[in-house]
C-alpha cells in the first residue's frame, strides 16, 4: 500500500525474513510502497513461478540480522533494471536494492512474519505465463491431494 503519511514507522512492528536454510535473516520496517504480484518473464526466470510477490519500500527500512556476507546480487548485463538478490548457500530469492539505489524490493516469500496487506495489482500481466491459471479456478488442498505420494 502507498504510503500517505502520518505514520513515522516509530511505533510500527517490524518483519523479519529469512533464507531457506536459515544463513540470512533481515527485517524490514514498514510502511509499504507497493505490493505487487509481476508477471514479467525476468521475474519468472529468476523465481521458478509463475510470478513474483514484491513489496517495495525505502533503501533504509531494511536491516540485515545475520548473514549479510551470504547475499549474492546477480544484475542481468542486458536489462536496465533487472537485478536478483538470492542466498549463496540455499539460492533463496533476498531482498535487493533497486539498479538506481531508489527503492528495496522484497520478495514477500522469503518473510517469516505475516503481512496484514495484500498485493494491489499483477504488473505485466500480458506476459503471464501461458499455463497460468487464477487461483479461484483450480482446486486446493490442505496439503498433497489424495492419491498423491
Amino acid at each position: 500500500m502507498p504510503n500517505r503519511g502520518g505514520d513515522t514507522g516509530q511505533n510500527v512492528k517490524l518483519l523479519k525474513g529469512s533464507c531457506l536454510c536459515g544463513t540470512v535473516a533481515y527485517e524490514i520496517r514498514p510502511p509499504f510502497q507497493c505490493f505487487r504480484y509481476c508477471h514479467c518473464p525476468r521475474c519468472r526466470k529468476a523465481t521458478g513461478s509463475a510470478h513474483v510477490a514484491n513489496l517495495f519500500l525505502a533503501p533504509d527500512q531494511l536491516r540485515w540480522t545475520s548473514g549479510a556476507a551470504s547475499v549474492v546480487r546477480y544484475d542481468l548485463p542486458e536489462a536496465r533494471s533487472f537485478a536478483t538478490c538470492f542466498c549463496r548457500v540455499c539460492g533463496s530469492p533476498l531482498p535487493r536494492l533497486s539498479r538506481d539505489g531508489s527503492r528495496l524490493v522484497v520478495p514477500a516469500g522469503s518473510l517469516d512474519d505475516d503481512l496484514e496487506i495484500f498485493p494491489e495489482c499483477s504488473i505485466f500481466w500480458d506476459f503471464r505465463a501461458p499455463w497460468y491459471k487464477e487461483p479461484g479456478d483450480i482446486p486446493k488442498f490442505a496439503g498433497y491431494p489424495p492419491g498423491s505420494k
